[in-house]
């Protein structure tokens, strides 16, 4: 039994780090706030926890079937498609003057993390999905094999996101404030391209009913 818990834990752990490693919107903006503050990714992956560990447990007990419902994605795509718009135009803000500031945005790390895993559409498709099948797996091994499974997921998404906002701040300060600069204008151009996808899908199923 421990010998299978501890495959699964492992197997659990490079599924989780490959999805929170993979380039979006949350990664942008730890780099972006993380040219500010090097610790800026341990408040975005707290916000980030604050959504998604109640939905580890709303999964567990069968609500993961609302985002297939009709209507749902579309909804969640519009608004989260918009939500990236104005951080982005908050990123874009942020160039003018002599420093760069990463809260141009006016929202802090941690209401940073709430709102854009909130909003992220294929944060709700992929534990609908992938973290389902997870979360079934774990739920084999009690509530004490649930919650490890779920602190082992929520630590892979701390280290990631921590090390992102670190790497960023000492690149800022190390290269100035040009770096800090190509930085935004980056972090901003990710959170159009994820803005515009997110609306055009809505548009696309909403359009092919």
């Amino acid at each position: 039994m421990e010998t299978a818990f501890a495959q699964f834990l492992a197997g659990a752990a490079l599924i989780s780090l490959s999805g929170v490693m993979a380039p979006g919107p949350l990664s942008a903006v730890t780099v972006g706030k993380g040219s500010e503050s090097p610790h800026a990714g341990i408040f975005i992956v707290i916000g980030h926890g604050i959504v998604e560990i109640p939905l580890m447990a709303a999964v567990l007990f069968g609500f993961g079937y609302v985002v297939t419902l009709p209507g749902v994605r579309p909804a969640v795509d519009i608004a989260g498609g918009a939500v990236l718009l104005l951080m982005a135009i908050g990123m874009f803000r942020g160039l003018r003057g002599s420093a760069v500031t990463a809260v141009s945005d006016g929202r802090s790390p941690l209401a940073a993390g709430v709102v854009l895993t909130a909003a992220n559409p294929y944060f709700l498709v992929w534990w609908a999905t992938v973290g389902a099948s997870m979360v079934m797996g774990a739920s084999v091994f009690g509530p004490a094999g649930m919650a490890v499974f779920m602190a082992v997921h929520w630590l892979c998404d701390f280290g990631w996101s921590w090390a992102l906002s670190a790497l960023s701040y000492r690149g800022g300060r190390f290269f100035g404030d040009r770096f800090q600069k190509a930085v935004f204008a980056v972090s901003g151009v990710i959170l159009l391209v994820f803005s515009g996808t997110f609306i055009y899908e809505a548009v696309m199923s909403l359009v092919s009913r």
